[in-house]
């Protein structure tokens, strides 16, 4: 008898490039956001039907398109940006996504590993310290071997909650190489909270005499609402919106719904002074905007939190927080929670429709679209001097209808927009932007055109920054250059790019205009000249 033992099997390999485009199918992307390079060109060369690639004209926009795109799908946006220049161009919109918690996989070509000693042209110093901190994971693999594995770590990390952007740089010749396929695994991603604290909480609320649930973007995020709902109902608490929430996650013309929490320390302790205990679900407690005195954290108030990111968790000043995802921690406290005995409590009262003037007031703008709006249309927004009024005359029907940035940044909203439109195909998108923040990433225009996306851009025109005028007023603070845009004409900027386009200077002409580019089969925008007067975002101080 031999005693040879058998031949082992040689393992399969194929090219990096072919191992990561079949993770990608594993994942489920179906879509790869870019602006390419030729530190990228061997991963884009002979690219796949079954892959879409979105083209866009500039870095930051790509990586706004790939995060509106993953909120819509619920998925880990990919995007393929130009080693160190091209993610230098993105950094804004990454920092973005991470405040949003949106899902990335943010890819960046590199230079030929055997010319980065010489520190060769378009070569990056240190990659994957760039992105950092605004990352949730970063590398540059050591072995041209190990980029699939690296992806798919990052695609993992991306999509564990709370979810957020990763990145890999990839050096250019890395592609050609030769490696072993790695499959798509699954990787659960709901987190349960501890039942002792969650018994401590329903104790808690069955004690109040006048609760509050103050809900944040986590709940929307989690596809929560429906949940969200029903537990607000059963608890008979008053419902508030957490400081700068960037989604919907409660239906705005509900019975119990109370408003919107200022980010200013003592308007938000005052909107909920009333209160005895406050519960924060899918937010932070709080996110606050300009200095003051938070009385909420003085002791007289009952504070507990649910939130899925340990961080969060750490930084809340005052109360209990409970660490879980949103969809078994609502199942849970709904299951626990007794039938309440307490009346129902009073939501707020919507102001009567604004009326009709020249020059054309905001409210009158922001009221007529809001009953414009086709049904089950998402609005992505980004006009931060008109978000008071937008909140009081655009109340938004819950799940998936309104997105915006979490960071303050602008230039994410017009590119979102296009990626929320290539993710819900079959509905209508509405960008609504004021002339300032257009600007930043006006070139999203051209892709929404040339893919004739179901989108619509309103564009908000008071011919400067509306915010900062605003908030020279609060801070007392006189001769403030650069506030002032004049001249810019959007009708032409996005007639270049291929949109239908039109320009409303008055009230008579507005529901007509809405009326045709809500309608227009492909992408339109209009241009509402308003009222340049300065709206008031905070208390002024005395």
């Amino acid at each position: 008898m031999s005693s040879r033992k058998p031949a082992a099997k040689k393992s399969k390999t194929v090219t990096v490039k072919q191992a990561t485009l079949d993770l990608l199918r594993g994942f489920g992307i179906k879509r790869v956001f870019g602006n390419p390079g030729s530190t990228e060109l061997p991963f884009l060369s002979d690219w796949p039907d079954d892959i879409d690639y979105v083209l866009a004209l500039q870095e930051a926009s790509a990586v706004g398109m790939a995060d509106g795109y993953a909120q819509a799908t619920r998925n880990a946006g990919f995007v393929n940006l130009h080693s160190a220049a091209g993610v230098g161009n993105a950094l804004g919109n990454i920092y973005t996504a991470h405040r949003n918690q949106t899902p990335l996989v943010i890819t960046a070509g590199q230079q030929a590993r055997s010319i980065l000693p010489l520190q060769a042209f378009l070569y990056a110093e240190r990659a994957s310290e760039f992105p950092r901190p605004y990352v949730k994971y970063s590398v540059e693999p050591a072995r041209a071997e190990d980029v699939p594995a690296a992806i798919a770590r990052a695609y993992y990390t991306a999509m564990q909650p709370p979810c957020g952007p990763t990145f890999v740089s990839i050096p250019i010749d890395d592609w050609t190489h030769a490696t072993s396929p790695i499959e798509a695994r699954k990787v659960s991603r709901e987190i349960g909270p501890e039942m002792d604290a969650m018994q401590t909480l329903v104790k808690a609320l069955g004690a109040s005499k006048h609760p509050a649930l103050v809900v944040g973007p986590g709940v929307d995020r989690a596809g929560a609402v429906d949940l969200m709902v029903r537990v607000a109902e059963k608890a008979k608490a008053s419902i508030w919106v957490s400081p700068f929430s960037a989604r919907c996650s409660f239906p705005e013309r509900h019975p119990q719904f109370a408003g919107f929490l200022h980010a200013s320390p003592a308007q938000l302790s005052d909107a909920l002074r009333e209160h005895d205990l406050v519960i924060v679900i899918g937010a932070p407690v709080f996110t606050f905007h300009v200095e003051g005195h938070a009385a909420i954290f003085d002791g007289g108030t009952t504070i507990f939190q649910i939130t899925d990111d340990p961080d969060a968790a750490a930084v809340t000043p005052s109360g209990t927080s409970i660490v879980a995802t949103m969809k078994p921690a609502l199942s849970a406290l709904l299951d626990l929670l007794p039938e309440s005995k307490r009346a129902v409590p009073k939501g707020r009262a919507l102001p009567p429709a604004p009326k009709a003037a020249d020059p054309l007031p905001v409210e009158f703008l922001l009221h007529s679209l809001s009953q414009a709006i086709p049904e089950g249309a998402a609005l992505v927004e980004e006009v931060p001097s008109h978000r008071p009024a937008m909140q009081r005359f655009m109340p938004m029907r819950g799940q998936d209808s309104f997105y915006t940035m979490s960071s303050g940044g602008l230039g994410y909203s017009l590119p979102a927009s296009v990626g929320m439109a290539l993710g819900r195909p079959k509905s209508r998108t509405v960008c609504l932007i004021g002339d300032g923040s257009a600007m930043y990433s006006i070139q999203a225009l051209w892709t929404a055109a040339q893919r004739k996306l179901p989108l619509t851009i309103v564009v908000i025109n008071n011919s400067g920054y509306g915010a900062m005028r605003s908030f020279s007023q609060v801070m007392q603070v006189r001769n403030v250059p650069g506030l002032e845009l004049p001249g810019i004409d959007f009708v032409k900027l996005a007639d270049g790019m291929g949109c239908d386009a039109v320009r409303v200077t008055k009230a008579t002409e507005l529901g007509e205009a809405l009326k045709r580019a809500l309608a227009f089969k492909g992408t339109s925008l209009v241009e509402v000249v308003v009222d340049s007067a300065v709206p008031l975002l905070y208390a002024q101080k005395n």
